[in-house]
Order: structure tokens, then sequence, then C-alpha cells
């Protein structure tokens, strides 16, 4: 008998097993893939740290949460400044100072915000309705064109017109000649990748994988007395309201015979010709000299039932029918419905991290 079955090797998941297991609790995890750590899990290739499920670059603000990941593995000092590939010609990300000056030939603060208030004032945009409005009005026509229309519409496959315009206000602007992306005070990579993470947090628990609790849930159910489930919310409930819908994502990766194939661990690539939005090279997360290096193309994709929900559509369709599915969840007195795909949002690793955390500080608090 276990206190707590634990639906999923993520990164909530193994949080909250490592809690629990040091307040006495058994734990089982399962996970239907064949390995822990969900999307942040990074497979050796070439004794390269290959992030398997897309980049991770860890960063916050919260001293709390960046002691807390420190304490089971030290991270380096890598930044994430990713650039942009447009029909040949590169620019950094975010937009900043470095951007305005090779697009526009402007030097200054006052000549760059200046350029982007004529084109802003020449689209007549006043209250943005759409994430295309919502791009011009932050950094005007000639970026939205060239840098975020293209690459947005391969990434969710609608019209920048057709999606809402809060997905845009994630993306950093700023008016000075600095490419760090995240603003975050604390941020780097885990040396060693993220599996060395997982597998200390699951250090001595019980694991099994390869397991779909769907298929097993009458057999799996009554080992442990409550639930910790990270899946789809709307698969939990046999989807009797409807399926929520995501977009998902295929990866092509490729072992080169170079040292250095691109120069930066990640390189969007912003036209609406070229089929995958970004290709990212492993080594430069922890400054690898190896001698060949491994490369991976991101292709955005339709999802449907039976492939990897990555990115929640937010829109208000999906987000109704989630506050259904959430009312159900709320009922549910000896499951806990936790991460990304269970309460249908999109997080950073910081962010799953402290909703873990916060979690176990309720459930135990009575203790």
């Amino acid at each position: 008998m276990y206190d707590y079955l634990i639906v999923g090797a993520g990164l909530y998941g193994s949080v909250f097993a490592y809690e629990a297991k040091k307040r006495g609790k058994k734990c089982l995890v399962i996970d239907k893939r064949d390995h822990i750590g969900g999307n942040v899990y990074t497979e050796e290739i070439e004794g390269i740290n290959v992030h398997k499920y897309g980049a991770h670059i860890f960063h916050t603000n919260n001293k709390k949460i960046w002691e807390y990941v420190n304490s089971f593995v030290e991270f380096n000092r890598y930044t994430n400044s990713p650039i942009a590939n447009y029909k040949g010609e590169i620019y950094n990300l975010p937009f900043n100072m470095n951007t305005f000056n090779k697009l526009w030939g402007v030097v200054s603060p006052e000549e760059a915000q200046q350029k982007i208030e004529e084109q802003k004032k020449a689209a007549g945009i006043t209250e943005p309705n759409n994430l295309e409005e919502q791009a011009i009005s932050l950094v005007g026509t000639d970026i939205y064109e060239k840098l975020i229309k293209g690459y947005t519409e391969k990434q969710w496959g609608r019209s920048a017109r057709d999606l809402p315009s809060f997905i845009i206000k994630r993306l950093p602007v700023r008016f000075t000649y600095d490419n760090n992306y995240f603003n975050d005070r604390y941020q780097g990579i885990p040396i060693g990748g993220y599996q060395a993470i997982i597998e200390k947090m699951l250090e001595g628990v019980d694991i099994q994988l390869n397991v779909d609790f769907f298929q097993r849930r009458d057999e799996l159910t009554p080992l442990a007395k409550k639930i910790v489930y990270t899946g789809m919310v709307d698969q939990y409930f046999d989807y009797q309201y409807g399926v929520l819908e995501y977009r998902s994502l295929e990866f092509e990766t490729t072992v080169l015979d170079t040292t250095n194939y691109q120069g930066n661990a990640v390189v969007n690539y912003t036209d609406r010709e070229t089929p995958y939005t970004r290709i990212i090279e492993h080594k430069h997360f922890e400054f690898g000299t190896q001698d060949k290096t491994v490369v991976t193309r991101e292709y955005p994709t339709e999802w449907k039932t039976g492939d990897e929900p990555y990115y929640p559509i937010n829109d208000d369709k999906n987000n109704n029918m989630y506050y259904k599915y959430k009312a159900l969840a709320d009922y549910e007195t000896n499951v806990i419905f936790g991460g990304r795909l269970a309460t249908y949002k999109y997080y950073d690793m910081h962010q799953i991290i402290g909703a873990a955390l916060e979690a176990v500080n309720k459930e135990f608090s009575k203790d």
C-alpha cells in the first residue's frame, strides 16, 4: 500500500515524490514514457546532453526556488541569447537596440522609439485586438513582418490576426544593448543535464515506466491512499465536456561531424517558408568542446489525440471547457491535480516547482 500514486515522472511529480518521501511517505511514480523527467528529459548523445523535448533554460527571480534546484545539482552560467534568422539575415533576440540598429540604422533609444511610434501610427492601431496589432504596437511593422509574423503563424498554425494579443506580451522588448532574453536574476543549465536533478529527486522512490495509467486505472488506483495526477485533465474525466486543444511538436535530431554548426544554442527561423521554427545546438547550453555536435529542428504540428500535448490553446472556447473540468477536479478529495496538463496552463520550470511545493505545503500542513 502506498500513500501516493504519482501519475507522471516530470518536474511536478518528481518534486512531490521527493518532498513526500522526506516526510516518511511511500510513493509509487508511474509514467507512460520509457524514462523519467517528463519534458525536461535530457539524453546523452556523443557526450552532449540533448534536450529531448525542446530547449529548457532555467530562470527565476525566486531565490528560494533557485536554491532549491541548486541543492540537487550545480547550475552553470548559461545566459539565453537566441538569434533570429530571417532569410539569411541575422538579428538579436529579444528585440533590443542591437536589433533596431541593424534593421533601421538607429543608435539611440529615442530614435528607435520614434521609429516604432511612426509605424504604429501608420498602421492606425489604438487598442490592439489581436496578436498582429499587439506586436505592431510593441515593435512596429518592420520587426513584426520579419521576426514575428512567420514564426508565430508556424508555431500556432493560425493567422496572427486570429490569435489573442496576450500571447505576444511574453516577448521582451528593451531599449538597451542587452541580448539576455530573460530579465530574471537567476539563470542557467544544470551541469550534467536535467536528468541529474530528477534522478536525485526520485532516488529511493518506487518507479514504473511504460505504464499507461488509463489502461491500468482499475488496478493502480487501489494501490494508494491518494493520487497526484499530472496528465491531461480532460482525459482523467473521460472527455465528458469535450477535448481540450493543444499544439504539438515534432523533433528531428541529427549528429553532425563538426565541432560547431551554428554558433549559438538557439536560432529561430522567422520566415514563413522554412518549415521548422528553430534549430537547437545542444552543446552550447553547457559550453561543450566535443568533436561532434547534435542539432534538433523543431516542427510545430496540429495536435490530435495520441500526440504529445505541448502548448495549450488558451482561447475562450478551450478555457471555458477547462473551467468545467476544473470544477470536477475541485470535487475530487483524493486526487491532487498539478502541472501543465492537469491545469491546462503553460508553465515555466520554476513555476512548476513552485506550484508543486505549494501543493506539498498544503497537503502536509495538517501533519
